[in-house]
């Protein structure tokens, strides 16, 4: 009797306030606070992803990320894990779980040739990108299922509103940005590309330096190198858009160019 009147007098909120007691176990649940912590859980993966930073400029959209080699006895890839062509207008880049990016990326790539192949032109760029969204949030909706466990950035242009720059998380939010970051270090890269954007005067060569610049105060070794870089262009040429996945070799030039730059700064 002792103990039913002990456990009677203690409110219920109270305790399920005193841990998650469950509520991170099942998707479709709210905790007492109001949070859905296996949403939280797929942010927290990403958080310990390869950087990966989006730069709008007046000529295209930037997108560079940075590469985590595992082991030195793994045999270099033939194509990029942290950037896809989704279609010929709109790439993207990715941090989180490689194996969930490849799935939305095949739902991204489906989702656009069906446009084309229904009204004869290139999906909108945010349309595209709601789409996928949508696709997104329901797997924080239903039992039985998980959320995506990968942020994405998505570079694109189409007619109604020129080069674009979106981000979007395992929630399916997504929102329209001038320069944003996802993966490790996301607040400084951040903090970086507040002080040094320029609203209106960023040209494509500033936004690809901006873009090392960030990636390499930021990334996880002591130095930036190429081939642990992957950065990309989409631009538009002849009155077509052009995506550019950068080689080594061009990496290292925006990379000399960077400690140059450095360097005539300490002198």
């Amino acid at each position: 009797p002792g103990s039913f009147e002990s456990a009677a007098r203690v409110s219920p909120r109270s305790a399920m306030s005193r841990g998650q007691t469950g509520y991170d176990r099942h998707i479709t649940i709210f905790s007492p606070e109001g949070r859905l912590y296996q949403v939280e859980y797929a942010m927290e993966a990403i958080s310990h992803a390869g950087t990966a930073v989006g730069i709008l400029s007046s000529e295209g959209v930037v997108i560079a990320a940075e590469k985590k080699i595992s082991s030195k006895l793994l045999e270099p890839v033939k194509s990029s894990e942290k950037m896809y062509m989704i279609d010929e207008h709109v790439a993207c880049a990715v941090a989180g779980i490689t194996a969930d990016a490849n799935i939305l990326v095949n739902y991204a790539r489906t989702a656009a040739q069906r446009y084309q192949l229904t009204y004869q032109e290139p999906m909108p760029v945010e349309q595209l990108v709601q789409s996928l969204c949508d696709t997104k949030q329901g797997y924080t909706q239903y039992g039985g299922l998980r959320p995506f466990g990968v942020s994405m950035l998505y570079a694109g242009w189409d007619s109604q509103h020129g080069f674009q720059l979106y981000c979007s998380d395992p929630s399916g939010n997504y929102g329209g940005w001038m320069a944003t970051s996802i993966g490790a270090s996301t607040q400084a890269a951040q903090s970086i590309m507040k002080q040094e954007y320029k609203v209106g005067e960023m040209d494509l060569q500033a936004a690809l330096a901006l873009a090392v610049k960030v990636l390499s105060k930021t990334c996880d070794a002591t130095s930036l190198t190429p081939d642990r870089l992957d950065i990309a262009t989409v631009t538009l040429v002849d009155g077509k858009v052009k995506y550019t996945p950068f080689p080594d070799a061009e990496s290292k030039k925006l990379l000399d160019a960077l400690q140059a730059e450095a360097a005539s700064g300490d002198a």
